[in-house]
């Protein structure tokens, strides 16, 4: 019998444009994006969101998005993947694919348009009309998390098989 497995897809929070001359790569967060991590940390700690492994972009602005929810997250395991930030879709997907099966849960901290492309093609066409469905079709903002939930081991893990748990965006928490 297969045990239910949880995705949390976290959409990098609000970067900084100030400095012309970083990089995309190197570009840090706003103080709106620090402030948006803080509400985050505070919703993962109330809901008790403690994935067994994070799966982080190479990139400035998510490993600082990673830093703002730490609190929340000590001890969890993180690898850094270039693949999210250089692959799109598909490379995600691999990297879900390819966890052990000891992992229940794990958090894919990236970049759009991967995850929301990855969060659409996750859903179960069931939920389509789901109003935090809606939701996310409209927009995945940035310091957005959606959470899924699949009966799938990862390495069966196939478009239209999860359920989505919810969605929040910063403006959903209190404090931001």
């Amino acid at each position: 019998m297969s045990e239910t497995r949880i995705i949390h897809l976290l959409r990098h929070a609000k970067s900084s444009w100030d400095d012309p001359g970083l990089s995309d790569l190197q570009r840090p967060l706003a103080a709106r994006g620090r402030r948006a991590a803080s509400a985050l940390r505070v919703h993962l700690e109330e809901e008790g969101i403690l994935p067994d492994l994070i799966l982080c972009s190479p990139a400035t602005r998510t490993r600082q998005t990673l830093d703002g929810i730490s609190e929340a997250v000590e001890g969890v395991p993180v690898q850094i993947e270039e693949g999210i930030y250089f692959g799109g879709e598909m490379a995600v997907l691999g990297l879900l694919r390819s966890l052990p099966r000891s992992c229940r849960s794990v958090m894919v901290i990236g970049h759009n348009p991967t995850l929301e492309g990855l969060a659409v093609d996750l859903l179960d066409p069931d939920q389509d009309h789901h109003p935090s469905v809606e939701r996310m079709r409209r927009k995945y903002p940035t310091a957005a998390l959606a959470t899924f939930e699949t009966p799938a081991d990862w390495a069966r893990l196939e478009p239209g098989q999860c359920r989505l748990r919810s969605f929040v965006r910063p403006k959903d928490l209190p404090g931001y």
